[in-house]
């Protein structure tokens, strides 16, 4: 067969069926009568092998190896295009997430662009005071996208540029919520915690849906931020999570800060303090965790929390009963 129809049968070009023979890799078996390259079956077979090979990334000198060298193995070259493959699609992704967001930044000219790379770059600058000021100039002429603020977000450990990026955030008002949402569920914890503290300084109803549905996490943590920010926003169903972190000593002042917040009217603030008397009351409530919950009465109004008071000064607990007395003598003072 000759290169013209091998050419139209493989989809292999004459030029490149005459670079493949001069470095070796195919050599026509024949030449016709008036010197025209011939080729044999055989021939076509092994550049088939090559245009397969060439396909997984092979190199044309690693091809010839592949072909030639009895003693090769592939498992190592394998090897080796799977890790250059994914390095390759790593880059790739990131590169495609750096133009989405360029192109949501929705810039007007090529100076626009500049600063949005700009402010990209120093997101992820291994300086805390670069990725500081990139958060503080998201809200300038051109934006940081969203989506680079909540991924940054969710990865800084420095707590000055934490604020920082959780301020910006805030100024894009319900924009992030959903992704800050995602994260809620990222298999990281400390990931989990900065989502959740992200969530907890967004303004708005939505935030505050966010939070609600951020009491059902599995994580202890998750719940206990949600509950202290919904307290502080006068949701009342958070009263037994928040009274759970006072048992189990988690955040307890700043829970028992919450409860009191919650309990501004006379119904709501005798609800607390019976929740509170019985879970005092509860068989299985440790010494350290009955004394927690003493303390949590201090700042419940109404006669239901002093009466309770009043109960616990006579209590078998010495150090409850001395706590109960103390609180009394400052009620009464007030």
């Amino acid at each position: 067969m000759l290169i013209g129809e091998v050419a139209r049968r493989s989809g292999v070009s004459a030029r490149m069926l005459r670079h493949y023979e001069s470095l070796g890799l195919v050599r026509p078996s024949g030449r016709t009568g008036s010197g025209y390259r011939e080729y044999s079956g055989e021939d076509i077979q092994r550049i088939f092998q090559i245009e397969s090979l060439r396909s997984l990334g092979l190199s044309l000198r690693e091809i010839g190896r592949a072909l030639d060298d009895p003693s090769f193995t592939p498992s190592a070259l394998v090897d080796d295009l799977i890790r250059q493959t994914r390095e390759r699609i790593a880059a790739e992704t990131e590169l495609l997430t750096r133009l989405r967001r360029i192109d949501a930044a929705d810039p007007t000219g090529w100076e626009d662009v500049l600063q949005v790379v700009a402010l990209l770059q120093a997101l992820v600058s291994k300086s805390a005071d670069a990725r500081q000021r990139a958060a503080l100039s998201s809200a300038d002429e051109v934006p940081v996208p969203v989506e680079a603020l909540v991924e940054a977000a969710l990865s800084e450990t420095e707590p000055n540029v934490a604020g920082a990026l959780r301020w910006a955030l805030a100024r894009w008002g319900d924009s992030g919520l959903a992704l800050l949402a995602e994260g809620l569920g990222s298999p990281v914890a400390a990931v989990r915690e900065r989502a959740v503290r992200s969530l907890a300084e967004m303004p708005g109803g939505e935030a505050t849906a966010q939070l609600r549905a951020a009491l059902a996490n599995p994580d202890v943590v998750v719940r206990g931020y949600a509950a202290l920010v919904l307290g502080t926003r006068g949701v009342a169903g958070v009263v037994p999570t928040l009274i759970d972190m006072i048992v189990e000593g988690r955040n307890d002042t700043d829970a028992a800060d919450a409860l009191s917040v919650l309990a501004s009217d006379t119904a709501t603030a005798d609800q607390i303090a019976t929740r509170l008397v019985d879970r005092l009351a509860h068989d299985t409530t440790e010494a350290p965790a009955r004394g927690r919950l003493t303390q949590a009465l201090a700042d419940i109004p109404g006669t239901r929390a002093s009466r309770a008071l009043v109960e616990l000064s006579h209590d078998v607990d010495r150090a409850v009963a001395l706590t109960a007395t103390y609180l009394l003598q400052l009620r009464d003072t007030r």
